[in-house]
């Protein structure tokens, strides 16, 4: 449900950030957790001492529920006969079907825990995302695979927002982490009140400026949807919006594009600022484009003025406050 104190539009959608704690799925080890193959843990700073405040987590940690111990055997995928298979490091112990099954099953219980995301260990041979090592028979690893609950995870919750903990390091992937879980928040709250077809034509208005820094592609798609809203099963509407939406999200902002979308927002300005205010505004945005200054400097300037003139629907615009300011994404892109 939203929260009362939410900013909203004109027509009831959520626009500003939840200020309830939003629950995420996270590899136990990433907590802190004393889950690892030799009895260690992999805490990030980030993610306890900064995002903790604003979530609630989780924790899973494959290994330890299939039965092996802590400490324990290193586990790794390895390729035989042209099969993927988990395996003890040391022993060669074949731990694949019970992985398998367990992740199976775990997946199919995660998407009932009404999760706006999950944090999975990177290189993990059960949690790595992505560039997981497969060693072939001579012993060659080759960075190609996916962890074994990953994957399942991936496959029964393709809209859920996931990301690996060492790509979180980078500035951009963080950011466009954490506006997927905040648009997906204000998405499944939208769907839980039975909404109607003016309700997603709100929801897509307050989001397109989100949807053009991400994918002008899918900014395009969901428009043409939403033109057609009142002429689709609400079923339908509601079932594409989202896949659409979470795709277009999934592109990471560029550069470019946000400075597409500021040259957008300062468009509504340009008949009531001076020639003062108007060289400003325009100079803070080449400064962004040419890297010399972050993304908050021209939004903040933006603002000022979006405000101090009262440009109500503008200000409505998820864009300008995807998620709660305090922390501080947009001062690193």
């Amino acid at each position: 449900m939203s929260n009362p104190a939410d900013r909203t539009d004109a027509a009831g959608a959520e626009t500003a950030p939840s200020k309830r704690k939003l629950r995420l799925g996270i590899s136990s080890c990433l907590l802190g957790d004393l889950v690892r193959f030799d009895g260690g843990h992999k805490k990030d700073d980030f993610l306890v001492r900064v995002l903790g405040d604003y979530v609630e987590w989780i924790r899973v940690c494959p290994e330890v529920d299939i039965g092996l111990g802590t400490p324990r055997e290193s586990i790794r995928l390895e390729r035989r006969a042209g099969e993927i298979r988990l395996v003890g490091g040391r022993s060669g112990a074949d731990h694949t079907e019970k992985m398998r099954e367990y992740a199976r099953a775990k997946a199919a219980e995660i998407a009932g825990w009404d999760l706006r995301g999950y944090v999975l260990k990177k290189d993990s041979p059960s949690c790595g995302m992505e560039r997981v090592r497969i060693y072939d028979a001579n012993n060659v690893p080759s960075k190609d695979g996916v962890g074994m609950f990953a994957e399942a995870l991936l496959e029964r919750n393709p809209l859920l927002p996931v990301e690996e903990e060492g790509r979180l390091r980078d500035p951009r992937l963080r950011e466009n982490f954490i506006t997927r879980i905040y648009a997906y928040d204000r998405w499944l709250n939208l769907r839980a009140n039975s909404p109607k077809a003016r309700d997603v034509v709100a929801f897509h208005t307050a989001h397109k400026l989100v949807l053009l820094a991400h994918s002008p592609e899918h900014y395009r798609i969901l428009g043409k949807l939403v033109a057609e809203a009142g002429l689709l099963p609400i079923d339908e509407l509601l079932a594409r919006y989202e896949t659409e939406l979470m795709a277009g999200l999934r592109r990471v902002a560029s550069p470019g594009r946000h400075t597409n979308v500021l040259q957008h927002l300062a468009g509504f300005l340009k008949d009531e600022l001076d020639a003062t205010d108007k060289a400003e505004l325009h100079d803070i945005i080449g400064e962004y484009r040419a890297g010399h200054v972050p993304l908050i400097t021209a939004l903040t300037l933006l603002n000022h003025h979006l405000r101090r003139l009262g440009h109500a629907w503008v200000e409505a615009q998820a864009y300008l406050a995807p998620y709660p300011r305090e922390l501080a994404l947009r001062s690193a892109v």
